[in-house]
């Protein structure tokens, strides 16, 4: 097991999913950030099914760091309710992982 994470959230908009992405790189909270966009999410909101299309974001970062993304996250996002999962990252390529930590500093 590493002290790394991917921390999976959800955007409404492709700007909103880019204006998360680029702060959480520019302040080095994260060394990447994935946009997956048009997804499509079905959940249930204050007591009704709902459905939308969402841009899913796959943030790379460290556990050191994980308050901080979780933090940045809830600022900016304009959900009520923002989704933040951090999962660990079991194992990887050593390089790669390198330079998450080094990204992240």
């Amino acid at each position: 097991m590493t002290d790394k994470r991917i921390v999976l959230s959800t955007a409404g908009s492709q700007d909103e999913a880019r204006k998360l992405a680029q702060h959480l790189v520019e302040h080095q909270l994260a060394a990447c950030v994935n946009i997956i966009p048009h997804i499509e999410s079905i959940y249930r909101w204050q007591g009704k099914m709902e459905s939308s299309t969402e841009w899913l974001l796959l943030i790379k970062t460290t556990q050191e760091k994980f308050p901080a993304v979780r933090d940045a996250i809830r600022h900016l996002h304009s959900y009520d309710v923002p989704e933040c999962i951090a999962l660990v990252i079991e194992d990887g390529s050593a390089p790669y992982l390198d330079w998450i930590a080094q990204s992240v500093k």
